[in-house]
């Protein structure tokens, strides 16, 4: 490993900051990035606006609402080709992580990449939605959160902790979790209100713009869970399947039921290829119409996926596409009500 040290200070009070560049193999450290906190009380680098790096596009979406136009906010991964399970930071990834003021990620091995680079500064502070899942989320009608327009967090982020230097124990079993918690209502609702929190002691002189921000933004979320709502009780227990379990928390707020089988969508999101026994049990369900949908993952396709999208509009079973990132131009709200709204259009059909 090649470790690199360059020294400068120009800031008022001299303070030096650490910057850990690269991954994996080449660890590149960079000590002279100085900042001031210019005399106004915030604590943004440089003493100006809080800077903010998001893990994806998705959760950049969420602190912008919430940040507005009082923090500068930058995703790392904005391609909707990419996908972040393997995307493989670079040293200007690292370096925007390192020098932020505050990383929001997804977390439970999702963005790994920005997990490794945080392993380099233990202190910095970060809001990760993992961590902010409501327990009862297997089970969304028991959920006080279940309504997103609330203003309480879930009872998880409570316990959280916003440095990763308590080890990454937030009272979850990341192993046993369905990671992909920007589908899930509640735990967005709670993301913001953990940013609106970091922002504002941030840069008190506008806490109270953060706190309503994540409040309009809370609220906006009602509309998406009463789509979901709708859906359970129109189309209670309707059985579906996906090619990757992506949109797992939007299925079971909708009150849905995944029959996919674990080999085959564990087989495409592994990137090998199912179990032939997987993928006829699969097609089979597609078939004989046992199920009303397809939910169609459109940045991880390959021959088996392709061919499942196939065999579904063959029998006439709807295909639902759904993403990993934002789209060009969308926002989170934008989003999310279009994955429900084309969820709840299919089931009617």
């Amino acid at each position: 490993m090649t470790s690199i040290s360059v020294w400068g200070c120009g800031s008022v009070n001299g303070r030096l900051r650490v910057a850990v560049l690269g991954a994996l193999a080449t660890s590149v450290l960079v000590l002279g990035g100085c900042s001031s906190d210019g005399g106004d009380g915030r604590g943004g680098a440089g003493g100006g606006r809080p800077e903010v790096v998001a893990s994806t596009n998705v959760w950049g979406s969420v602190v912008s609402a919430v940040a507005g136009p009082d923090a500068d906010v930058t995703s790392i991964v904005t391609d909707p080709a990419a996908d972040p399970h393997s995307y493989e930071s670079s040293p200007a990834d690292a370096a925007a992580v390192i020098d932020a003021d505050l990383v929001v990620f997804n977390g439970g091995g999702y963005d790994e990449f920005v997990e490794k680079i945080l392993a380099g500064d233990p202190g910095k502070p970060t809001v990760e939605a993992v961590a902010l899942l409501p327990d009862s989320a297997s089970d969304p009608s028991t959920d006080p959160a279940s309504d997103p327009a609330s203003e309480s967090a879930p009872e998880s982020a409570e316990r959280d902790e916003h440095s990763h230097g308590d080890g990454h124990d937030h009272g979850h079993d990341h192993g046993s979790v369905n990671e992909h918690v920007w589908y899930d209502v509640a735990t967005a609702g709670a993301v913001a209100d953990r940013v609106a929190t970091e922002l504002g002691t941030l840069d008190p002189a506008n806490a109270d713009g953060y706190r309503e921000r994540a409040a309009t933004f809370r609220a906006q979320l009602g509309a998406i869970n009463a789509i979901t709502t709708r859906i359970a009780t129109e189309h209670p227990g309707a059985r579906v399947v996906q090619t990757e379990p992506i949109a797992h928390y939007l299925l079971l707020r909708a009150g849905l039921t995944d029959v996919t089988p674990p080999e085959f969508s564990n087989g495409v999101e592994n990137e090998t290829d199912p179990p032939p026994a997987a993928i006829a049990a699969t097609r089979d369900l597609l078939t004989s119409h046992t199920v009303r949908a397809l939910v169609w993952n459109t940045q991880t396709q390959d021959r088996v996926t392709e061919d499942m999208r196939a065999v579904a509009t063959g029998a006439g079973v709807p295909v639902v596409e759904v993403t990993e990132t934002l789209p060009a131009g969308d926002d989170y709200i934008a989003w999310l009500t279009a994955n429900a709204t084309s969820l709840e259009t299919a089931l009617a059909q």
